[in-house]
């Protein structure tokens, strides 16, 4: 499995994150320089593999659609 979305983010100026956020227990974030892009809650049943799978689709939809997910803060 490739997560190009990921890793194009950690290859420039990004940042992934996984652990614990606010109330989320375990959440999966990401960033470039300018802007948070996706914060997820991983669900009950969710492998994290799963959860990586959609943070990497959440930074596609950042960039390529102008949609930021925000699990955390809703």
């Amino acid at each position: 499995m490739k997560l190009e979305n990921i890793e194009f983010l950690i290859d420039g100026n990004g940042e992934v994150t996984l652990g614990q956020v606010a109330h989320a227990r375990c959440a999966a974030t990401a960033s470039d320089s300018n802007q948070g892009l996706a914060m997820l809650v991983r669900k009950p049943d969710e492998t994290l593999l799963e959860l990586l799978q959609r943070l990497d689709e959440a930074i596609e939809d950042a960039y390529e659609r102008g949609i930021f997910a925000d699990e955390i803060n809703t």
